[in-house]
């Protein structure tokens, strides 16, 4: 009888375990409301809510290609699959129309729908808790006052069992425990502005930080020492930063406000639309957050060389191929004395993708090119995907790597000029 009544015992525990876990993962849904008037919100709240959102980029996630602004429908690549953004336009159907202040908070803050589901943690609501309950009541009067669209969800395309929504209240249950924002009494209000912005509603670290398998952000000591969105290289922002030359303040506000620093580069990839958006951002608040992030890499070590490397004569002789590529497409905008080089852009010995242990930056550039994030008058590059073969970039990295940087040279670069170029391809 005793191996009966061990399972007996096992069964119950079973049960126990995963009424548990059903008691975590429920949440009730809320009851929907009237869809509010635009009147209803004073123009002042809507106008500090806009400002809000454009440094959460709220826009760029919820906006498709093309798409409605806030409407949804952008596909979200993650290691775990394809997830879809929603519709937060105040349509009362497809949108948030439907939605009380509360089921919005919950939402930003719990990462619970108004229907009761779990959200996935691509809304990072591990950050929005930190933000003030009258900030978000801002962006929800701003949120409700743009125009409803009709948009329905796209059905999210998840590896077997993760499209399983009462599995994230476990993840929750590790890795959900962030607190409302306590500025610090040792820092100035700047410096305390600059962290609440940076750590809730612009959630940098997301970006900047490793994530462990669980796909949560690493935290600690490991909180903005690098990672990686949607191909790209965040390059860390604490002391392992790999920048040439050290970010000050200044220089990180130039870079966040018009998308170029010359002494650092210019902004590419995903951080071409987090530029669009701060460069329409308070002034003030831009500022704020270069002084925070500046901070985290305050006591980082002056470089050793006591200016940037061009070593071109010694780099043609290791790489020839590479330095006739680099001759003919890029000398006329970054060689020594190019009309580009008196106009404030940076030159290629202090940009931070050929600083970093990975070439995919570097790679990413060539092939895709740069586009000015604020305008007509921001940094721009053509790309070189039609042409430039694989082994033409490898190349041509190859040689950037020698002639401008002091680090090790780039290994497998044909191998990953090719990887690039096929997940460039992708949909």
């Amino acid at each position: 009888m005793k191996p009966t009544r061990w399972a007996a015992g096992g069964a119950l525990a079973c049960l126990a375990g995963v009424g548990a876990f059903l008691g975590i993962a429920y949440r009730s849904g809320l009851p929907t409301v009237p869809t509010p008037k635009a009147s209803d919100f004073p123009a002042e709240l809507v106008s500090r809510g806009a400002a809000l959102a454009t440094v959460g980029d709220c826009i760029v996630c919820h906006t498709a290609d093309g798409g409605v602004a806030y409407a949804g429908g952008r596909a979200l690549a993650t290691p775990f699959g394809t997830l879809y953004s929603t519709n937060i336009t105040p349509d009362p159907q497809t949108g948030i129309g439907g939605w009380s202040k509360e089921a919005f908070k919950r939402a930003m803050r719990d990462g619970v729908s108004r229907d009761g589901r779990h959200l996935y943690p691509a809304l990072p609501y591990d950050h929005y808790r930190r933000v003030h309950d009258g900030d978000l009541d801002a962006i929800y009067a701003f949120l409700m006052t743009r125009p409803a669209a009709s948009a329905p969800a796209k059905a999210n395309d998840l590896l077997f069992p993760l499209g399983f929504r009462p599995l994230l209240a476990g993840w929750k249950l590790l890795f959900l425990h962030q607190e409302e924002f306590t500025p610090r009494p040792d820092r100035d209000a700047e410096w305390n502005r600059g962290a609440y912005l940076a750590e809730g509603l612009g959630h940098c670290s997301g970006c900047h930080s490793p994530r462990n398998l669980a796909g949560a952000e690493e935290t600690g000591s490991s909180a903005y020492s690098g990672g990686v969105a949607e191909g790209w290289v965040a390059p860390a922002l604490n002391g392992a930063s790999p920048a040439a030359v050290p970010w000050t303040a200044d220089s990180l506000f130039t870079y966040l406000r018009t998308g170029v620093d010359g002494r650092h580069g210019a902004a590419a990839g995903p951080m071409g639309p987090v530029v669009h958006g701060l460069s329409r951002a308070p002034e003030a608040d831009v500022r704020a957050i270069a002084t925070y992030i500046a901070s985290l890499s305050a006591d980082r070590a002056a470089p050793k060389a006591p200016s940037p490397p061009d070593r071109a004569a010694e780099a043609a002789k290791a790489n020839p191929a590479g330095a006739s590529l680099f001759a003919g497409a890029c000398a006329g905008c970054h060689d020594g004395g190019a009309p580009m080089m008196t106009q404030g852009r940076p030159g290629l010995s202090t940009v931070t993708a050929l600083q970093l242990d990975q070439p995919d930056n570097a790679i990413r550039a060539i092939l895709q090119g740069i586009h000015p994030p604020t305008g007509p008058a921001g940094p721009t590059m053509p790309p070189f995907a039609a042409s430039l073969t694989d082994a033409q970039i490898a190349d041509l990295a190859a040689y950037l790597r020698s002639r401008f940087s002091n680090r090790p040279a780039w290994t497998s670069l044909a191998t990953a000029a090719a990887t690039v170029r096929k997940e460039e391809s992708q949909p």
